[in-house]
């Protein structure tokens, strides 16, 4: 007779072997339209592929209009007695902004710096798709494309400060980039699709066919925040196509782990080494911070549509909202001060930020993303499934998560190069550009190597 000790021992074994099968089963990649229309209507016979190009003007009516309702903003109640940034936008820091917004942001001379690069549109899937294409000038080095992907609430204008340390030669390398710069879709000056399923698989299927439609098969990537999830899916896809991903949000998605992270709660000394175990342990320090700072998330994953219309024709409401956000994430150690970490990124690129925003009224067709990204399935699919794809991740200490290497490689097999620095925050390219630069620079000479290594080449 066996006794139940030896039978609740077996259990244990089996639900083991099973839970350990489970989570480390590799799924099938779904099927996947590669033309699937986003455009208004259904797909034409013939599609409009001219590339044109772009300048970015903020016309005189848009900002006459963005004045007056600055102007006549009501009073704001002001933070509670020893409060600063902890309840959220602290008031009396913002009226400073929308005051400097309003007085003193020279619009005309914001869009000309931005106007410096080249700029174009095309039509991809159906939406007009406005990016930046720098080429260097360097002709006796090798020229590297590399395309940059923004996350929200921003555009490629987050770019504007590292793409001249990218197409700018270095002695030290025998090559320079040559810079793709994209607003993904529903952001800055591309166009938002009216259909629902627009998540950061289908985006990264645009991305892709837009490298096709400059001409090049195979280029480099380097992304954040929902650029990084979207460059991860495209790296998923398309390995054959992705020369190597270097990302400043480096994510491992898969279920296996998930596990790990939660496991590695009870033996932290054996997971990660001791000067970065804060930035995963105490779990219980990163639960209070998901509580604290993800409203905005839950909310845009599932009724973006309401706080969109409730900020949408209010500057100021859309500026307190957005720069919040962006002040957490740029130091969340700062919500003892008046500016919350805001002050890390220097105003006028974070006005740049607010205006490309209301210019183009995009605020709704940008939180959009993180709907659509739990909306569909093949987004959780895509994302449990490894890539080869050389990688490369710079973990910049406020960045959002923190995972150690061993982690990361359970997505990204090839982990070719690792950073990890005791500085900076999510928006690294608007932040610490040269540091970012920097870090690109090594990566893909990691990248070559390795795609030399394995018969990998441009």
């Amino acid at each position: 007779m066996i006794k139940p000790l030896s039978l609740l021992a077996l259990a244990a074994v089996i639900f083991g072997i099973g839970t350990n099968y489970y989570l480390r089963r590799i799924p099938d990649m779904p099927k996947l339209d590669f033309e699937r229309w986003w455009g208004n209507g259904d797909k034409p016979n013939r599609e409009d592929k001219t590339i044109r190009p772009f300048k970015i003007i903020f016309n005189d009516t848009m900002i006459e209009d963005l004045k007056n309702r600055l102007r006549n903003r009501r009073p704001y109640t002001q933070p509670l007695e020893g409060i600063q940034s902890e309840y959220g936008m602290n008031t009396i820091y913002l009226d400073k902004m929308l005051q400097y917004w309003l007085d003193k942001y020279n619009f005309e001379e914001r869009a000309n710096l931005l106007n410096r690069y080249p700029h174009y549109k095309t039509k991809i899937q159906g939406l007009d798709i406005h990016y930046m294409r720098v080429k260097p000038e360097e002709k006796d080095k090798k020229v590297l494309p590399i395309l940059l992907l923004h996350g929200w609430p921003s555009s490629s204008k987050e770019f504007d400060k590292i793409i001249p340390m990218l197409t700018t030669p270095r002695t030290e390398y025998d090559f320079v980039f040559e810079v793709i710069a994209v607003d993904l879709p529903g952001f800055g000056f591309s166009e938002g699709t009216n259909k629902p399923g627009l998540n950061p698989v289908q985006i990264g299927i645009v991305m892709r066919n837009l490298m096709k439609r400059l001409g090049y098969d195979k280029f480099y990537i380097q992304a954040g925040d929902w650029g990084s999830q979207t460059a991860s899916h495209m790296c998923t896809i398309f390995p054959d196509e992705i020369l190597g991903f270097h990302t400043n949000m480096p994510l491992s998605g898969r279920k296996i782990s998930n596990l790990k992270y939660l496991v590695g709660s009870m033996f932290p000394s054996l997971m990660v080494e001791s000067k970065h175990r804060h930035r995963m342990y105490p779990l219980k320090d990163f639960f209070m911070y998901l509580v604290r700072e993800s409203g905005y998330f839950h909310l845009q994953a599932t009724k973006p549509d309401t706080i969109g219309a409730a900020v949408t024709d209010t500057p100021a409401g859309m500026a307190a909202y957005i720069f919040e956000k962006i002040g957490i994430c740029a130091n969340r150690k700062q919500l003892d001060t008046q500016h919350g970490g805001l002050e890390n990124i220097e105003i006028d690129d974070l006005l740049d930020t607010a205006t490309i925003m209301w210019a183009n009224a995009c605020i709704t067709t940008s939180m959009r993303i993180y709907a659509e990204a739990f909306a569909w399935p093949e987004t959780s699919i895509i994302q449990d499934i490894p890539t080869k794809v050389p990688t490369a991740a710079i973990n910049f200490l406020h960045e959002v998560l923190y995972q150690p290497d061993w982690i990361l490689r359970d997505k990204f097999v090839n982990l070719v190069h690792s950073t990890t620095l005791d500085f900076g925050g999510h928006f690294a390219a608007m932040q610490t550009p040269k540091e970012l630069a920097d870090d690109v620079f090594e990566s893909v000479n990691e990248f070559i190597k390795f795609n030399t290594n394995n018969d990998k080449k441009l």
